[in-house]
């Protein structure tokens, strides 16, 4: 593998594909980490110690970690691929309903490049959904359990002003709109598959902080057995991600002339895992409308019927699911 790598960057071509992926995916690390203007650091750190030791976000934990921990910091991107990756599962969808997409997706390059286009005004519209949402779960304090809230000893936006609330608005659609860039350009200058480099970036990036947790929490030796559980499942993945189901075709002999052609054996390779990481994107953002809409539109002090169903069952399943698990 390490002679792979030394090879790939002695070829000039490759190298610079490389180093462009390299410089990508460390600027997009580095605004991950930057705050978004308005948010006190200070008071966001010490709520995200104050619900680490107590309970999750619930489903938040898991949008969290497809964004790489960002959420949570209430960082530039915040919003993480989620948007862009939601945009092109509706526009999938409705290609089969639409008879105008249809037509579009049949007519080649161009009709790609316009339902690409459609993708990123859905792309931007979630994103100005998703970031307004997020802004008030900060703002009232139920984005950390009730810590941060205005008015309170440590409020997450000190000054909820509503130049104060564009303004984070704003700067979150922007950095969906720079991710989903950042993304195209890796897949044409690049190495390639631009959204799954930023996806797996994402998903990485939290490890070493859960196997350090497992470390002080446990010790060395289960620090060490997250770690080769770690190996063993990406060794897995990539092995079902590689995994073919041949299906054998015989052709046929014909004669031509005075000669016999044909006769040969083929297959037709099969991935058998065909959809990929989309089934569980979707399904991580389908859990997460209805905790979204408890939190939003339903009373937390007096919970109606359906707002204690979600918190019950939805919330609950989604805590349990998550490492490390909070109180179920």
């Amino acid at each position: 593998m390490l002679t792979a790598f030394v090879r790939a960057f002695q070829t000039p071509d490759l190298r610079k594909k490389l180093l462009i992926t390299l410089g990508l995916i460390a600027l997009f690390r580095f605004g991950a980490s930057l705050p978004t203007p308005g948010i006190s650091e200070k008071n966001v750190a010490f709520c995200s110690n104050a619900a680490a030791q107590g309970s999750t976000a619930g489903v938040l934990a898991i949008v969290n970690l497809l964004s790489g921990q960002a959420l949570l910091r209430l960082s530039v991107f915040a919003l993480g691929i989620m948007p862009y990756i939601t945009a092109s599962i509706i526009l999938q969808l409705l290609t089969v309903v639409i008879p105008r997409l249809e037509t579009l997706k049949q007519e080649g390059q161009s009709g790609q490049a316009k339902i690409t286009q459609y993708t990123r005004y859905l792309t931007v519209g979630l994103a100005v959904l998703q970031s307004t949402g997020y802004v008030e779960l900060a703002k009232s304090g139920t984005l950390f359990n009730g810590c941060g809230a205005s008015g309170t000893a440590n409020p997450l936006i000190p000054n909820a002003s509503t130049f104060t609330i564009a303004t984070m608005v704003i700067t979150m659609v922007a950095g969906t709109t720079v991710i989903m860039w950042m993304g195209e350009l890796i897949t044409d200058r690049g190495v390639g598959n631009g959204m799954s480099v930023l996806i797996f970036t994402t998903v990485i990036s939290v490890i070493p902080g859960e196997i350090l947790a497992i470390y002080r929490v446990k010790g060395a030796f289960y620090a060490a057995i997250a770690i080769v559980v770690v190996i063993a499942i990406v060794a897995f993945i990539v092995f079902m991600e590689q995994a073919q189901r041949r299906v054998p075709v015989q052709y046929a002999k014909r004669m031509v002339g005075r000669r016999m052609y044909g006769g040969t054996s083929t297959y037709i390779p099969m991935k058998v895992n065909q959809a990929g990481v989309i089934p569980v994107i979707f399904a991580s953002s389908l859990l997460y409308i209805p905790t979204l809409a408890a939190q939003l539109f339903g009373n937390q002090n007096k919970p109606q019927g359906w707002v204690a169903w979600v918190a019950r069952y939805v919330d609950r399943a989604t805590r349990c699911s998550t490492w490390p698990p909070s109180s179920c």
